[in-house]
């Protein structure tokens, strides 16, 4: 395990608060991060413990930075336990604390976004940067990190726009996916990077449009193809009816995790609404490349991604306990029978 090189991220981290969080003098920065608990250094198999423990040296050097570079603005570091799953509650002291900042880095290994921790800590009036999955690497030269983001911003809200006046869509791939759904009086976001002004949260690296498809419409096909998933080597398969997850074929110890998580078939609470087609997004961030971050993959420009589970932290009616991203490449995107992408290529600017 290397301690990440603090010359290489220094410009990033600086960056990342003035340009992206928008840090002002006095205001408190809150860095959280999850570290592993004594039962999973027990169960976990040793590549995992060295990733989440990586990350949080990672979240322990930004807040180090951060205290060097802004000495105005008090900072703290906060590592709690990690949950295990993306969109699972953290603790209730670590969901208090997040009520008090002004600005806060969630770097941690499960996502925070879909949680009512960070949704009243936005309610609070904090500016949120939810960083699941993130590495050193994407505050370097030439990282997702290190993009326009005023351009991102301005294609984020072309398509956003785009996504509130459409009523349906469709998304079809080459590796086979043809997935149909209803957006009909649902609003489209827009995930852009600029959180400097009270409440506004999102991801880091940022780049994304999305919205929530209308509960109950979705239909059809997500094919997700080897290496665009983590740990991912074989097609994985998930058949949508009635906007929910009814079969899921393939895609070896990760489609058994899923088929763990969903459990087709069963009525009951968490696996009903861990089942619900919860998204659509299109990536936007020029500079993001690597397909098995999920973090970093859906804001590849050209792709979009599918997600199940949690959507009412978007705006939708299912609370869930994960959610979920399927990132696709090159995939054909239409807005009420107009092709906006095609095989991975806009047709709009």
């Amino acid at each position: 395990m290397a301690w990440p090189e603090k010359e290489k991220i220094v410009f990033g981290v600086e960056n990342m608060l003035k340009v992206n969080m928008g840090l002002k003098p006095g205001e408190q920065l809150l860095v959280v991060t999850d570290i592993p608990t004594t039962k999973q250094w027990n169960v976990e198999p040793g590549p995992w413990i060295i990733d989440v423990s990586e990350r949080a040296l990672l979240a322990k050097l930004v807040a180090e930075i951060a205290a060097e570079r802004f000495p105005e603005n008090p900072v703290t570091f906060h590592p709690f336990h990690a949950t295990g799953s993306h969109g699972k509650e953290p603790d209730g002291s670590t969901a208090a604390l997040m009520r008090k900042p002004q600005v806060i880095l969630a770097i941690t290994t499960y996502s925070l976004s879909h949680t009512n921790a960070r949704m009243n800590a936005t309610k609070a009036g904090a500016r949120i940067a939810s960083m699941p999955g993130f590495e050193a690497q994407m505050l370097e030269e030439g990282g997702p990190m290190a993009v326009d983001y005023l351009q991102v911003s301005r294609d984020c809200h072309l398509f956003a726009s785009r996504l509130t006046a459409a009523s349906r869509v469709e998304v079809k791939t080459p590796a086979g996916t043809d997935l149909r759904f209803s957006i009909a009086g649902r609003t489209g976001h827009v995930d852009d990077g600029l959180y400097n002004t009270d409440a506004r949260f999102g991801n880091l690296p940022a780049g994304e449009a999305y919205i929530v498809p209308v509960e109950g419409t979705g239909e059809g096909v997500l094919v997700v193809q080897p290496g665009w998933y983590p740990n991912l080597t074989e097609e994985m398969v998930l058949v949508f009816e009635h906007g929910e997850v009814v079969e899921l074929r393939g895609g070896g110890a990760v489609g058994d995790h899923f088929r763990a998580l969903l459990r087709v078939g069963n009525r009951e609470e968490p696996y009903k609404s861990r089942r619900n087609l919860a998204e659509l997004g299109i990536g936007t961030n020029p500079n993001a490349k690597r397909p098995n971050n999920v973090l970093e993959a859906e804001k590849i420009k050209g792709t979009i991604h599918i997600a199940i589970g949690d959507d009412i932290h978007m705006g939708g009616a299912v609370e869930a306990d994960m959610h979920e991203d399927f990132v696709q490449p090159t995939p054909t995107l239409s807005l009420d029978g107009e092709v906006v992408i095609k095989d991975g290529i806009w047709q709009i600017e």
